[in-house]
């Protein structure tokens, strides 16, 4: 099996999970009051959070994804100021609630931080909708072929990678509030602003 074959394997097998993950949340409310990683340990079984593979100090992956209109987008094009990748989808209950703190956020610094929303599950209508309805404005490109979550090694969601504006990940984590986003930013891009 080529190694193309083995990611898309990799990938549709991640996507297959989230989606399990994602019927047994839309059951269960909008997720907007619910805290923590979303992690499955096994299907309709939630675990502990776990962590993602830590990808500090790794340069970002160089992945192209797609924009609403299925127009390919390199992700590195968003390099050269800092920038703020935050991966999610609709039915993950802490990535539906933080994603108000990321829009109120993005709005707060303007341009001098780069924020891009990446949904590896959903489609571009839904993903739009959503983000939406939580007042984000920033770009919003899908991972619909599981590249960047399979690259960058997420395992919970939401996962938010910091990425210096020479385009390396200077830091990551789980879910975050609106506080520690602004701390986090300052601490670890501020340099770069």
């Amino acid at each position: 099996m080529t190694s193309r074959r083995r990611l898309l394997a990799a990938a549709t097998g991640v996507v297959i999970g989230l989606c399990a993950v994602g019927a047994v949340v839309a059951l269960t409310g909008d997720g907007d009051d619910v805290d923590g990683e979303f992690v499955l340990d096994q299907p309709g079984v939630f675990s502990e959070p776990v962590t993602t593979v830590d990808q500090s100090g790794k340069p970002l992956p160089d992945v192209e994804l797609r924009d609403a209109d299925g127009q390919p987008v390199a992700l590195h094009s968003f390099t050269g100021k800092p920038l703020v990748i935050n991966i999610w989808y609709t039915n993950c209950p802490p990535c539906a609630r933080e994603l108000r703190d990321f829009a109120d956020v993005s709005r707060e610094l303007g341009d001098s931080v780069q924020f891009v929303g990446v949904d590896p599950v959903d489609g571009a209508d839904q993903m739009q909708s959503f983000a939406a309805e939580r007042g984000v404005e920033y770009p919003l490109l899908l991972d619909s072929d599981g590249e960047l979550v399979t690259q960058a090694g997420v395992a919970v969601f939401p996962t938010t990678l910091f990425v210096s504006a020479d385009g390396r990940i200077v830091h990551q984590t789980g879910a975050i509030s609106a506080d520690d986003l602004r701390s986090a930013i300052a601490e670890h891009l501020v340099s770069d602003t």
